[in-house]
């Protein structure tokens, strides 16, 4: 062995009676598409991109969608969409004031609470580090704020609730729209266009003061062949 070999790792005694061959590539790590530009990332802060992951806890009750924005490695914007299980909203709660202002590892290895969150933190941080995300080819990212835009008009997620059985067939309880208060039925008994009311809007619409039959009444939007029903049911109670 070589006297003026020196390693700062302790090593086994027939890796020291080794003696030293050289490296022959090292070129780094192969680039990965960041915000428009092509990154060799060795170090977490060379890390920057917009993108989402999904996880699921254990018993796969409840799933959970996490946006979150990175900036040189560090999180600056976090979205926690959850469905399914009531506990997880309010560990979502947490987890969205947990996350902003970790690294990307950091996040990784904090407990979020909920085993969805984690394992969604899990799925995004996989994405991001390969250079899978959003943002990927978009120059300079993007902006603080793309997670709340993503929500759209009167930020709430967009959410499809349906049931549906053999004898009894479907019913649609929530659509992107909004939640749905009459089902549009043809003559025969197929659905043919559904009302819906948003409840983001009437919400915001009470805020400004209309009273809440107004504000009802002016949220409520409808699709398809609505107006040809033969007949309308309420999909809760009929």
């Amino acid at each position: 062995m070589s006297k003026d070999f020196e390693c700062q790792y302790a090593m086994s005694a027939d890796v020291q009676r080794m003696c030293k061959v050289a490296k022959g590539p090292d070129h780094g790590p192969s680039p990965i598409p960041e915000e428009g530009k092509w990154i060799k990332a060795k170090e977490i802060k060379d890390i920057s991109a917009y993108t989402h992951g999904v996880g699921w806890c254990a018993p796969q009750q409840g799933a959970c969608k996490l946006s979150l924005n990175v900036k040189d490695g560090v999180i600056q914007e976090a979205l926690v969409e959850t469905i399914g299980c009531s506990g997880m909203t309010h560990s979502a709660a947490m987890a969205a004031e947990i996350l902003p202002g970790k690294t990307i590892l950091e996040a990784l290895n904090t407990d979020l609470v909920c085993d969805a969150i984690n394992t969604a933190m899990r799925e995004l941080f996989l994405q991001i580090v390969y250079g899978r995300s959003q943002s990927a080819f978009s120059e300079g990212g993007l902006v603080i704020g793309a997670g709340m835009e993503d929500l759209g008009k009167g930020e709430r997620s967009m959410v499809g609730t349906m049931y549906g059985t053999k004898e009894k067939g479907v019913r649609y309880l929530e659509m992107t729209e909004g939640y749905c208060t009459r089902m549009a039925l043809d003559a025969d008994d197929q659905v043919i266009g559904y009302e819906f009311v948003s409840l983001g809007k009437m919400t915001d619409f009470i805020k400004k003061g209309m009273t809440p039959n107004e504000a009802y009444e002016k949220s409520k939007g409808t699709y398809g062949r609505f107006s040809e029903a033969v007949k309308y049911i309420d999909p809760r109670k009929e």
